[in-house]
């Protein structure tokens, strides 16, 4: 088939891997321009722009969909159908239906729930025991098109890294399968009243409240693990937390109650298992304490 290819993260390189290795002509990729990234806001390519130029694909970066120069220079690659991925841009109607078979979305939750841009991170929140994989046809509302395909994977005690690594891979191969079957797919309409909505991740959801449980609060840690990162204060230093573990101990919300940086929530305890400090590498937790003594009874904000 010709595929135009629509994403911009990590997340979506293994479909677009997986689709040209599968031996479909990839006439663009989509992906979302070059950010200022780093130290010195140098602008960096995006994941998808670097592996289509390793594939010798065309790159086009638009910064809107809307234009009708865009809209037209899209159809002139006559696809057979358009594959998105994490893509970060709207597409207007007029674009959804220049593909001869539609645009399919490569979404990473089990929709109808979890519509909207950080699917894994609030399954993770919610503790859902299970997530996947939906191939979507994409229409003109938030995520709620017709289903052409699911898969399912537990959560467990994934972070929102480890989650997001595997489901891209499950998407990549559902979706090679999904093409294969294509003529003989048929879609299903989601449930609307079932839908559930997941916003993106504001950097204020990810300041601990010890006041919480602290199973609440390690799936705070799991879903914000690596970016943004969940965090608290130490004598006015902000401290992330990547790994932490459950433990019954008790005590006034927000206070350790030993020396080895286990924490009182509202209920239970918390124990830190990887932390990182400002403009620092992540470390154990052991390691931590070595440079910087907790003692018991010490308060964190």
């Amino acid at each position: 088939m010709r595929i135009i290819f629509m994403g911009t993260p990590d997340f979506a390189v293994p479909t677009l891997a997986a689709l040209h290795e599968a031996g479909h002509t990839l006439v663009a990729a989509y992906t979302q321009p070059p950010r200022p990234a780093g130290r010195g806001k140098k602008l960096q390519p995006s994941p998808v722009q670097v592996e289509a130029e390793i594939r010798g694909i065309e790159v086009r970066s638009p910064v809107s969909l809307r234009e009708p120069k865009v809209q037209a220079e899209f159809a002139a690659l006559e696809p057979d159908i358009a594959v998105v991925a994490a893509y970060g841009l709207i597409l207007p109607q007029a674009v959804l239906d220049i593909p001869k078979h539609g645009c399919l979305n490569v979404h990473a939750s089990l929709l109808p729930h979890w519509r909207g841009a950080a699917p894994i991170q609030r399954s993770i929140l919610a503790g859902d025991p299970v997530t996947g994989i939906t191939i979507m046809q994409m229409e003109a509302g938030l995520d709620t098109g017709p289903m052409l395909a699911t898969a399912r994977t537990p959560v467990e005690d994934k972070t929102a890294g480890e989650l997001t690594a595997e489901l891209a891979e499950i998407g990549a191969q559902l979706m090679v399968g999904t093409l294969i079957d294509l003529a003989m797919v048929h879609p299903v309409a989601q449930e609307d009243a079932e839908a559930s909505y997941a916003p993106k991740v504001d950097k204020a959801e990810a300041k601990i409240d010890f006041s919480l449980s602290a199973e609440a609060i390690e799936r705070q840690v799991r879903a914000f693990a690596p970016f943004p990162g969940a965090w608290f204060e130490l004598d006015g230093e902000r401290i992330k937390v990547l790994k932490s573990e459950v433990s019954d101990s008790h005590g006034a919300p927000g206070t350790t109650v030993d020396g080895a940086l286990t924490i009182a929530c509202g209920t239970g305890t918390l124990r830190p298992l990887r932390l990182q400090r400002a403009g620092k590498p992540v470390m154990d937790a052991a390691d931590f304490l070595r440079g910087k003594s907790v003692p018991e009874g010490t308060e964190l904000a």
